[in-house]
């Protein structure tokens, strides 16, 4: 992972950077609040909690050592969520509705465990989360027929020739159409963190 694709870890380190604390918010605060909801943290609190993780972040990104290693900034985030969940149960004094207090526990020892079949979850659920937000993103970029040839080629697993005929493009332009989508989408990917920008280049 070069410097490029730390550029956002980078610029968090400066406080004064709200365009990088305002992407980090955008980016991870639905994945963070479905996980808050897994462990029965009702909607009323998940935004306080989400806040509480994503401060947190910014405010111990200093210290965080980017090793290099694709998902080692996705395990730094497991890993606080676990610790702000567990504060916020201590801090309210409350138990979790659905479950008891030893299964909660359990489940949050699960998740903190990089190898239990929980953190193995929440790396799957993270890649998906930032790959569906930068195609949402990068799609606003291309003409709908362009979009649409990228999509058939390069996630459909359609063939090229059969997508040309279907959009009424030449074969050239599809290729063209599917280098251009995932040139971009490899530049978006190299802005985060943890981009998922080996999704892309398997393609």
């Amino acid at each position: 992972m070069n410097e490029t694709s730390l550029s956002l870890l980078n610029r968090l380190r400066h406080s004064s950077d709200s365009e990088a604390w305002n992407r980090l918010v955008e980016l991870y605060t639905p994945l963070l609040k479905r996980w808050a909801g897994r462990y029965d943290v009702k909607d009323s609190d998940a935004d306080d909690l989400v806040q509480e993780v994503l401060i947190a972040v910014a405010k111990d990104v200093g210290n965080f050592d980017h090793n290099g290693q694709t998902g080692a900034f996705r395990s730094w985030l497991r890993t606080i969520l676990v610790h702000r969940m567990r504060n916020f149960w201590r801090g309210r004094g409350r138990q979790p509705q659905a479950t008891g207090n030893s299964e909660m526990q359990r489940q949050l020892d699960q998740l903190e465990d990089p190898t239990s079949q929980l953190s193995a979850l929440w790396n799957r659920q993270h890649d998906h989360h930032v790959v569906e937000r930068l195609l949402m993103e990068t799609e606003r970029a291309f003409d709908p027929k362009t979009w649409r040839a990228f999509l058939r080629v390069a996630l459909d697993g359609e063939r090229a020739d059969k997508v040309a005929t279907e959009l009424g493009m030449s074969l050239n332009a599809v290729f063209i159409a599917k280098s251009r989508v995932l040139k971009r989408l490899r530049q978006q990917a190299h802005k985060l963190v943890d981009g998922s920008s080996d999704f892309f280049l398997q393609r």
